[in-house]
């Protein structure tokens, strides 16, 4: 190789690197202030992430973002891989060419453009025009391609390809979605979107937020304006006490809203209420809980307490369709993996709806009794008061001192899905609809004793299991 040769093969390394330095996305999330909620949404390794946030949150930037890492192929939370294909769909070509696409030309180093293939104008003006295809110069040494769609071309146009990721820059119509999701397969490829949810309780919040079908690779966060450090906290205040309730709720924090009915427990955050799981000290085991169902789920929660009075959901059993005998197995189970307590005569106690105390015509017992015979002694003295359980569950999910003291194992998904779309119906009553674990949730609740104490000493010691006697001749009549 001659001198001339390496001397330019030199220009051409400084020059990447002054480019490289000048680079948009190199400032992105790289100073002292950073977009936390940003970041949060980069690290997941789930293969379908949602953003739900509000308008200038910073929702677009990180899809932009994402999109290009993948298509560099260095990424710096994930593996990468050469000659990536992707698609960007927006819900109109005017959206596109005004948003995801300006977002991702501002974030691209020109150097890294192979190609540009246009629908409308010129290549050498693309900002201006409306772009079909970036072709983007791959760190591995390939190309890859980054194809722009719009809803507005309908579902057929989404058929045949093979992809390594999917962005949708808001919500795309079903049919659109599925199709997408159909394309990532083979490549064992991802979903993202970013969205302000305008359009209310959709099938986003279906699949995504309540995650109806607990698909594990389903990730989801919310951005508020206040997660965005570059926004002015003085137009935070003044757009914050512009707007009504309900745009302040999608427009500022993007939840999701429904337009005819209000939560029943806005007081649950996500955030606060569930948390991993963990090794719970056998003394805070408390009791199961129990709303049985045969066609109908039936549903189980275990509970604990610690000695401040919190409450610990930590386990559950949900299933439709099965007889008692199938139920007190998997309870059995359950409690045998916990490492659960049995009451004095060796079985497991519970509470359950008292209405499992009749008999029916399908059986010459009652539910209970099915259950003793099981070797479950489950207790149907509970109190059913709709309202007063209703009030004090929220006053554990937030006490008058602001305070949480219920707190969620997040492997609890069926009564994590319930709470998120608990809503009031007509006539001041919830809508009476997949709540099965909310009741059983609120017969603990309204019998929980006081927080128990740690015993110190032996006089303590016999206080306490002499509390447990009185509790059990309560609940179990022994």
């Amino acid at each position: 190789m001659d001198k001339k040769h390496k001397l330019q093969q030199v220009i051409n390394i400084l020059t990447e690197l002054q480019q490289r330095n000048y680079s948009t996305i190199k400032m992105y999330n790289s100073g002292s202030v950073v977009h936390k909620k940003q970041i949060q949404f980069h690290q997941s390794t789930k293969r379908n992430r949602w953003v739900f946030g509000g308008n200038r949150t910073g929702k677009t930037e990180c899809g932009a973002v994402e999109v290009i890492w993948l298509a560099r192929g260095n990424h710096p939370y994930k593996t990468n891989k050469p000659n990536v294909v992707g698609w960007v769909v927006s819900l109109s070509t005017r959206v596109q060419k005004e948003v995801a696409q300006d977002k991702i030309l501002k974030y691209l180093n020109k150097s890294w453009i192979y190609d540009i293939v246009m629908k409308q104008g010129k290549k050498g003006a693309a900002e201006y025009g409306v772009i079909e295809c970036i072709v983007i110069k791959n760190v591995f040494g390939g190309l890859s391609k980054i194809y722009f769609k719009s809803c507005e071309e309908g579902r057929d146009k989404f058929q045949g390809a093979s992809l390594d990721f999917v962005w949708f820059d808001e919500e795309p119509p079903k049919d659109i979605y599925t199709e997408c999701r159909m394309r990532v397969i083979d490549r064992r490829g991802e979903i993202f979107g970013t969205m302000t949810p305008l359009k209310g309780m959709t099938f986003i919040y279906d699949e995504i937020y309540l995650n109806r079908y607990n698909d594990p690779e389903v990730f989801y966060l919310f951005m508020e304006w206040q997660d965005n450090p570059f926004l002015s906290q003085d137009e935070i205040n003044r757009m914050s006490a512009s707007l009504s309730e309900e745009d302040l709720e999608s427009r500022r924090y993007g939840k999701f809203i429904n337009k005819n009915n209000s939560l029943v427990y806005k007081e649950f955050d996500e955030t606060l209420h569930v948390i991993e799981p963990f090794s719970v000290p056998t003394d805070w085991q408390d009791t199961i809980s129990i709303d049985p169902g045969l066609n109908n789920p039936l549903s189980a929660h275990w509970y604990a307490q610690d000695y401040d009075g919190n409450i610990y959901v930590i386990a559950e059993h949900f299933e439709a369709g099965k007889d008692v005998t199938y139920h007190s197995a998997k309870i059995k189970q359950i409690c045998d993996n916990l490492g659960w307590k049995r009451e004095r005569n060796g079985m497991y106690g519970a509470l359950i709806d008292s209405a499992a105390n009749q008999k029916t015509l399908a059986s010459t017992k009652s539910v209970t009794e099915l259950f003793y015979d099981n070797g479950i002694l489950a207790s149907p003295k509970v109190n059913k008061d709709l309202f007063s359980g209703i009030n004090r569950v929220k006053s554990y999910l937030k006490n008058a001192n602001g305070q949480t003291k219920l707190f969620i194992f997040a492997n609890c998904v069926n009564l994590i899905r319930e709470i998120k779309n608990y809503y009031w119906g007509e006539g001041e009553n919830p809508v009476k609809k997949d709540d099965h674990s909310l009741d059983e949730l609120r017969y603990y609740i309204m019998s929980k004793p006081e927080a128990p104490t740690k015993p110190s000493s032996i006089i303590e010691r016999d206080k306490a299991k002499l509390y447990r006697r009185l509790k059990r001749q309560r609940l179990f009549g022994y």
